[in-house]
């Protein structure tokens, strides 16, 4: 493989499910920077829980937070490129509070939630940066919102239809997030690939989830985990190990470190 860049995203793809990176992806990622293979995170996490990971990688890269609404310098996480989404607020919540949802408002200053949570507080310990309000999202002046995420514990398809014109929809199985129309992680990619001037066809992506599906897809190599759905697996090239088995690692040792030796 003629490989330059590889995106990695966070949760069930570098991450355990106790958010560690274990020690064999971490010399895996090792060997490719010292290959001289550029590294970059892709996440749906906001900067402030992807920043930790970032530094004990030691990587210096541009990180790519929530989905790709924002791209933070990889030295002074300064955000570099946001791009805000605009919802009626009113029918939002009108639409969110009829069933009680949990809803997270991500915005280019920090997380908004209408009630604390074990995730949230994860996040929290993570970060170390706390959420700006918790409350009523009502009562709060919150500004360029750059994801909203919606738990309503279940795939709510017909809910997420709702806002379609308005904004990108990403279905989970537990709900959706809503981004900006045009945003992705593989539109934040491109932005990144042009400022380093290194073509698609020699990238690879590795994910897990329904928002890594574009990355996967129009990267030079897509690599889905084991721990993938089959839509998202039907997008790669590749399906490597699960996430609680390095898989990451797995593909980087079979198919990148030994090749580049060659």
């Amino acid at each position: 493989m003629n490989t330059r860049a590889i995106f990695i995203d966070m949760d069930g793809t570098l991450l355990t499910s106790s958010n560690e990176i274990s020690q064999r992806n971490a010399e895996a990622i090792d060997r490719l920077i010292n290959q001289g293979i550029k590294v970059f995170l892709a996440t749906g996490r906001q900067y402030e829980i992807t920043a930790p990971y970032h530094r004990a990688l030691k990587l210096q890269t541009p990180m790519i937070c929530l989905n790709g609404a924002s791209i933070h310098d990889g030295r002074t996480g300064r955000a570099i490129q946001i791009k805000p989404v605009m919802l009626d607020e009113e029918r939002f919540h009108q639409v969110t509070e009829e069933s009680s949802y949990n809803v997270f408002v991500h915005t280019a200053t920090g997380l908004y939630c209408n009630r604390m949570t074990t995730e949230i507080a994860e996040w929290t310990r993570e970060g170390r940066v706390p959420p700006c309000y918790i409350g009523n999202l009502r009562n709060v002046d919150y500004q360029d919102v750059l994801k909203y995420s919606i738990r309503t514990g279940a795939p709510s398809s017909q809910l997420s239809n709702l806002f379609k014109e308005e904004a990108a929809v990403i279905d989970w199985s537990d709900g959706f997030e809503l981004v900006a129309h045009g945003v992705s992680k593989w539109s934040a990619i491109i932005t990144l690939l042009r400022a380093y001037e290194i073509d698609p066809s020699e990238v690879i992506t590795v994910g897990d989830g329904p928002n890594d599906i574009q990355m996967l897809r129009n990267s030079g190599t897509g690599v889905a985990m084991a721990n993938a759905d089959s839509t998202v697996k039907n997008a790669a090239d590749f399906v490597t190990g699960h996430h609680e088995s390095d898989g990451l690692a797995d593909f980087i040792e079979r198919y990148l470190v030994n090749s580049f030796a060659v």
